[in-house]
């Protein structure tokens, strides 16, 4: 550990004793005899103030939280800053002896710290020290949504997908701060996404308020995501607002979709779902408007339907990861409203389509019934928390 002694000056003493601690005053950033604050003549000094900070040297192991100590005195204040000036909260204890960091060391970084100490005696000083962490041999980073400064509809997760496996999943998740504007209350769960990386979505416990404001401050920088998983190397931050109460309402018996907007009905559209009978079914449960795409080309060899169809489709709106959406779709037009066959997706006329692409946004809920389905959303296929009951989604924390 590292030590340095803090010397308090000393009081008027003969002229053979003052020339003896010249040299050890000069090695101390306390004030001089003259001082507001020196040691008044006759007063014992008291013992030199002894300040120890951890970690030390250039080699000192991340992902810890930096500690400093006074012996023979208290500490006043004690600041800790990177090489671009941030710097590591912390506190000082309520007998001022100890200051321990409130975030732990990143990786690869070099530290300094200064602490103001007041000794025994009544005679404030400061010392100065600096360490540098090893580098990561391993880096893990984050995709998240929603993007910051985005307005979402009222199902909208947080979501966090890792580029490497996450095992220390409580620690990771201690670093995860959602704050909203109303107390919303939700919780983290650990999942499985699509892609086969791990994942952490954060979800309200019932769809959000319109109007919320949330915000994610993910304090990352110095957690150490286990075997096999890395360090990470930086924090992340988004903030976000919830806009009206839209939920899409799909009848896949009816062959009719409903948009709700605030309890009412807005419209009413007609629409062909998947093809009863084998894979080309639909999804039923709740899925969530991922993202509006556009025009985009749909091949079905990429989600393992062969060479059955290979074309350009406007109004393409993203609902799962496994490739359903809602989109125009003029060629199936004979069966709006009566029969279901499409490939999976929900589609419509190029007119409702239109119109309903510029209503929705990301983040409203689909909430899809029918009986000819292939099954309910899975919950990393999309954003498919919602079709995980409140008590079971809890369980998911890894702080339960």
């Amino acid at each position: 550990m590292h030590r340095t002694r803090v010397f308090a000056p000393a009081p008027i003493r003969a002229a053979v004793a003052a020339a003896l601690l010249a040299p050890l005053a000069a090695c101390s950033s306390g004030p001089s005899p003259s001082a507001p604050d020196a040691t008044p003549t006759g007063r014992p000094a008291g013992r030199p103030v002894t300040v120890t900070v951890t970690p030390e040297g250039r080699e000192a192991a991340p992902g810890r939280p930096v500690t400093v100590t006074a012996s023979h005195g208290r500490l006043t204040s004690v600041t800790v800053t990177d090489a671009e000036g941030h710097r590591l909260p912390g506190k000082v204890t309520p007998g001022g002896d100890k200051w321990t960091s409130e975030r732990r060391t990143a990786p690869g970084t070099a530290y300094t710290v200064t602490a103001v100490t007041r000794g025994e005696g009544g005679a404030a000083g400061s010392t100065k020290a600096s360490f540098t962490t090893v580098g990561a041999d391993k880096v893990n980073k984050v995709d998240w949504r929603p993007g910051t400064g985005t307005t979402v509809g009222v199902a909208q997760p947080i979501s966090l997908v890792f580029d490497n496996p996450v095992r220390n999943r409580a620690e990771v998740e201690k670093q995860l701060e959602v704050t909203t504007s109303d107390g919303t209350e939700g919780s983290w769960g650990w999942i499985r996404d699509w892609s086969g990386r791990d994942r952490v979505d954060w979800r309200p416990k019932s769809y959000w308020k319109p109007g919320t404001k949330v915000t994610l401050n993910a304090a990352l920088n110095g957690t150490d995501s286990g075997p096999d998983g890395g360090w990470f190397v930086r924090d992340y931050t988004t903030a976000f607002t919830v806009g009206a109460r839209q939920i899409v309402e799909v009848d896949l018996d009816r062959h009719r979709l409903a948009l709700v907007r605030d309890g009412e009905t807005v419209r009413t559209i007609p629409v062909s779902g998947g093809t009863p009978g084998g894979d080309k079914r639909s999804w039923r449960g709740t899925a969530v408007l991922m993202a509006k795409e556009g025009t985009i080309n749909m091949n079905s060899e990429t989600v393992g339907l062969g060479d059955a169809y290979d074309k350009m489709v406007d109004y393409s709106m993203r609902l799962t990861w496994s490739g359903m959406y809602a989109h125009a779709a003029p060629w199936n037009a004979r069966y709006f409203g009566n029969a279901n066959r499409s490939s999976g997706c929900i589609g419509m006329s190029d007119a409702d389509a239109a119109w309903f692409y510029r209503q929705v946004r990301p983040g409203d809920p689909f909430e899809i019934t029918g009986k000819e389905t292939k099954g309910v959303v899975d919950e990393g296929n999309g954003f498919g928390a919602w079709n995980v009951p409140w008590s079971d989604w809890k369980k998911k924390s890894a702080l339960r």
